[in-house]
């Protein structure tokens, strides 16, 4: 069944705040099983030099076993999918129970996702279900074909979008990971006195993308900010996919993890606002009616789909 979720058929992960650490990597690991992200992934792929690789391999394994991640989603980012050492990844922590999914990077080609899903299944043994598929996103190429990549395998569970290489993909000149380039602004006629307005580069690559996760059911997970430094940066990129309808962003930093939950968790007014809402529906299909004006807006069943998955986002703090 397309979209599925291992750990719970009938409640999606929560995944707010997607927090990346290298494997190898040992601090930082324990760090993020203890930390307040809803998901981790560790990574065996960009983070991790040549010489590395072997040792974070195991290193990711050891850490499955160890560490007590409580209820958070545990991924592993495995290496590109023609490198040669793919395939003893999956073998070694395809049937570890606490491996929730494997991110596949640069996914381009749906008969590439079809056999890594044959190889994670391969390698479930004892486990039962076999991890699921997250696709990163990341090239031209990939969002060209995003649509075909979502239904590639009934594995396939989420979509990340890899805003930095995505960004080189294209050749776009941007000076920060997850940030339009500065020269990527609209400027106005010279009767208007050429007004200059910023235009965001991942617009369209973020609305492909999620829509594509829709369609299919799956989950929709925003690159990260790579200004981990900077609050404002990293506050208003998380409010900007919160806002769309992503279901969570990717994090580089501890730091990062609160207010990119924030910008997922509803506020208080609009917690009150949706009980209201709901109330006044509730009472008006008691008087036969499929509308009602609650704050001077009319509301129906389509507000009511918005408000519920608006508040499916207050889980875990």
């Amino acid at each position: 069944m397309q979209g599925r979720e291992s750990q719970d058929m009938n409640a999606p992960r929560l995944t707010r705040t997607y927090l990346a650490v290298p494997a190898h990597r040992a601090r930082m690991v324990q760090g993020a099983a203890v930390s307040n992200a809803d998901a981790v992934f560790m990574d065996l792929e960009d983070a991790v030099p040549p010489a590395e690789k072997a040792a974070a391999l195991e290193a990711a394994a050891d850490a499955l076993a160890a560490h007590d991640w409580g209820a958070k989603t545990v991924a592993v980012r495995l290496n590109a999918i023609d490198s040669p050492s793919i395939q003893q990844e999956i073998a070694r922590l395809g049937g570890l129970k606490r491996l929730d999914a494997f991110i596949i990077p640069k996914a381009e080609a749906v008969a590439d996702v079809a056999e890594v899903g044959r190889w994670i299944t391969g390698a479930a043994g004892t486990r039962g279900a076999p991890a699921s598929i997250e696709l990163l996103i990341e090239t031209a190429r990939g969002l060209v074909n995003v649509e075909a990549l979502a239904a590639a395998d009934p594995l396939v569970t989420a979509l990340h979008l890899g805003v930095g290489d995505f960004a080189a993909s294209i050749g776009a000149r941007s000076a920060e990971i997850g940030a339009s380039p500065s020269g990527y602004r609209h400027v106005g006629n010279a009767a208007d006195g050429h007004p200059s307005v910023p235009l965001d580069l991942f617009a369209y690559p973020m609305m492909r993308l999620l829509v594509a996760a829709r369609a299919f059911g799956l989950r929709a997970i925003d690159g990260p900010c790579g200004a981990f430094r900077d609050p404002v940066a990293t506050a208003s990129t998380a409010a900007k996919a919160a806002a769309m309808g992503f279901d969570g962003k990717q994090v580089i930093h501890p730091s990062q993890i609160e207010p990119t939950r924030d910008a997922f968790i509803p506020s208080d007014e609009e917690l009150a606002y949706a009980e209201r809402a709901i109330a006044a529906l509730e009472e008006a299909e008691r008087n036969g009616q499929g509308a009602v004006t609650v704050d001077g807006k009319m509301v129906d069943y389509a507000n009511i789909r918005m408000i519920k998955r608006l508040m499916s986002f207050r889980g875990r703090h």
